[in-house]
């Protein structure tokens, strides 16, 4: 059984988590090295940082964005922290926002299980919780007729890509939302989708990475060494590995403070 407990909210200045983001340096310094970021990598770090102004214009955003708590598994107890991409609190609730993009609809399943955890523990420190996913569309299919064009053509994808209508079916706790507005679910997480042309309106083509030909013919590399996700734990094995698609060498390099 695993349970948290004494959750708290510092600033990427906390001496604690910073030293953690050093050994995390040093990890990677150590491994593999990996290839350079790819045009759709950039552009996932550069629609947060966009998405993150978006949100800063139209709710105050906290700078104490990092969750730390403790995990006990098995009577023992272990420190993680885990970064969320946006933050508003007022009075007693909190509202976390989570920025994905992604061409893999998929890419919310596993989301949806972080957030829950994360509403989880936060709800030890507010008792109302709110979660919204902003969603940077980059290619999710959009009708199964796409899915079947893209199955049969000369470079299928190893996996059948979901819709995002197959994807919020399966898992009833995500909904999508047409806005910010409307009444908070409690027990809910709310899908808010950006185009790519949405972006482009708030940030300005000229400052996002948008050639994405090139990586889309570049062969993926098997076996290939990936960066650890946005959870951070106190041991490397505990760390949670992200989808291929949701730009997780930005991430890595993001979280460790190197972007």
């Amino acid at each position: 059984m695993i349970t948290y407990s004494r959750p708290r909210l510092i600033t990427e200045d906390d001496k604690y988590y910073r030293a953690y983001v050093e050994s995390f340096k040093l990890q990677r310094k150590n491994q593999k090295a990996m290839r350079p970021p790819r045009q759709r990598d950039l552009f996932g770090a550069e629609a947060e940082a966009a998405l993150r102004a978006w949100l800063g214009e139209r709710l105050e955003l906290d700078e104490r964005r990092i969750l730390a708590y403790e995990e006990r598994r098995n009577k023992r107890g272990v420190i993680k922290y885990r970064e969320l991409d946006a933050l508003h609190l007022a009075d007693r609730s909190a509202w976390v926002f989570e920025i994905k993009a992604s061409r893999t609809a998929s890419a919310l399943r596993r989301a949806a299980g972080q957030l829950q955890e994360t509403r989880a523990i936060l709800k030890l420190l507010y008792p109302t919780v709110r979660v919204t996913i902003l969603l940077v569309d980059t290619g999710i299919p959009a009708s199964v007729e796409e899915v079947e064009a893209l199955m049969a053509s000369d470079r299928p994808p190893p996996r059948r890509p979901e819709l995002l209508s197959e994807v919020t079916t399966a898992v009833p706790e995500l909904r999508l939302v047409e806005s910010l507005e409307g009444e908070p679910d409690a027990e809910r997480i709310d899908v808010l989708r950006f185009g790519v042309e949405d972006i482009i309106a708030i940030t300005g083509a000229e400052n996002l990475s948008l050639d994405w030909e090139a990586d889309d013919e570049e062969p993926e590399e098997p076996g290939e060494a990936r960066p650890a996700s946005s959870l951070y734990a106190t041991s490397a094995e505990e760390a949670t590995d992200q989808d291929d698609d949701d730009n997780p060498l930005a991430a890595a390099l993001r979280k460790a403070g190197l972007r």
